[in-house]
């Protein structure tokens, strides 16, 4: 069985780590019983996260399998990305002929993959399908909304993922709730983790601040308030904030497909948006990562993963958005909705829990990507 996956950022490098790892061991399986029947995975990297920071390093340091294909496509606006990612996988579609394209998550290679796979009539599965944000102004919420309905197979993480779906007509045996394979990803990896070369980073008892998506970036008085907020609050604590390509040109006025720069101490004036107390960098890889969550006080941020991943590290989130698709962290405590509305930051900082302890399996059992390998075989036509 040939299966083609997409991806093109970091959150579908970490997750397509886990599941190319369960495709391989179910490999290794079958080749120990002296079976025939493997499953053949090509990976296909649209080129939407071009930044060797934001792509390469994840390959290199979780072992992911090199891509097939690099289309080398990022830099341009949706329109503009998705039309050329959907022409460029269609054609390799048309070469490979694989008997199923796997997509992840909401970004516009998700949408382009499961387009083009539709409409050449190739069964698309879907991780991390169901989840909803109900902002239809947000570009992830049109791409996951539109990948959830041209798809045939369903990975769901959570009960409220598999709710979400049924509400929209999409349930029976094509919904299948796998649990999060960045949970997988979390536990696998967390003895790799090492501390980022940042200057001036602290052992332990900071803040860990990512800031990326547009509806922040892009409105200048969402992000004024934001960086008002981490401002006041790094008075108080150090914060870290590893800078998105996009938030690093709206900060700075560089344009974001310049070569990546170690430090930005150097970009750093009188006029500067940023405080010299805030500890800015480069984005950081995977590993890098984990680190900073095991060793942080505290997450704020507008990404849907790290929400997720600070729930796993028992870090108390504050989320720098209206809505949230992991509206269960909310309900459990864990998350605090804070917007970007400054007092509203400060306040949620002041009131957070120290630690997050819960028993409840929210994301499944750590074995979300086997779960996922089972499904696909049973579904094999």
């Amino acid at each position: 069985m040939k299966i083609l996956t997409i991806v093109g950022a970091r959150p579908q490098f970490v997750k397509a780590a886990v599941v190319s790892r369960a495709i391989s061991n179910f490999n290794t399986l079958e080749l120990s019983h002296s079976r025939t029947s493997q499953l053949q995975e090509i990976l296909v990297h649209t080129g939407q996260h071009f930044d060797a920071n934001m792509s390469q390093v994840f390959f290199d340091e979780m072992d992911i399998p090199q891509p097939g294909y690099n289309l080398g496509i990022g830099g341009g606006s949706h329109g503009q990305n998705t039309g050329r990612m959907i022409e460029k996988i269609e054609e390799v579609l048309l070469k490979e002929k694989p008997d199923r394209v796997l997509v992840y998550g909401d970004t516009d290679s998700t949408l382009a993959g499961a387009l083009a796979a539709a409409k050449l009539h190739i069964p698309v599965a879907h991780i991390e399908a169901g989840l909803r944000s109900f902002n239809r102004r947000m570009p992830e919420e049109i791409n996951r909304v539109l990948t959830d309905h041209v798809a045939d197979l369903l990975f769901a993480p959570t009960e409220t993922a598999v709710q979400n779906l049924a509400n929209e007509g999409i349930s029976g045996e094509k919904v299948v709730r796998s649990g999060d394979v960045m949970y997988d990803a979390a536990l696998y990896y967390q003895k790799s983790a090492r501390k980022p070369d940042i200057e001036g980073l602290p052992d332990s008892d900071f803040v860990l601040c990512t800031l990326h998506r547009a509806e922040n970036t892009d409105d200048p008085e969402r992000l004024k308030d934001i960086m008002d907020a981490i401002e006041t609050i790094s008075a108080k604590i150090p914060v870290i904030l590893p800078l998105h390509p996009r938030t690093r040109a709206r900060l700075f006025g560089l344009p974001t497909t310049d070569s990546p720069i170690n430090r930005l101490t150097d970009s750093l004036t009188t006029d500067s948006p940023i405080h010299s107390r805030i500890l800015t960098a480069p984005p950081v890889g995977y590993l890098e990562m984990v680190w900073l969550l095991e060793h942080c006080r505290m997450v704020m941020t507008d990404s849907g993963g790290l929400q997720k991943e600070a729930y796993f590290f028992q870090t108390p989130c504050v989320t720098l958005r209206d809505e949230t698709e992991w509206v269960e962290l909310v309900e459990a405590g864990a998350n605090t909705l804070a917007g970007a509305d400054k007092a509203a930051i400060i306040n949620a900082f002041a009131q957070a829990k120290t630690t997050v302890i819960t028993d409840e399996q929210l994301y499944g059992d750590g074995k979300s990507a086997q779960h996922i390998v089972d499904a696909i075989l049973s579904n094999a036509d």
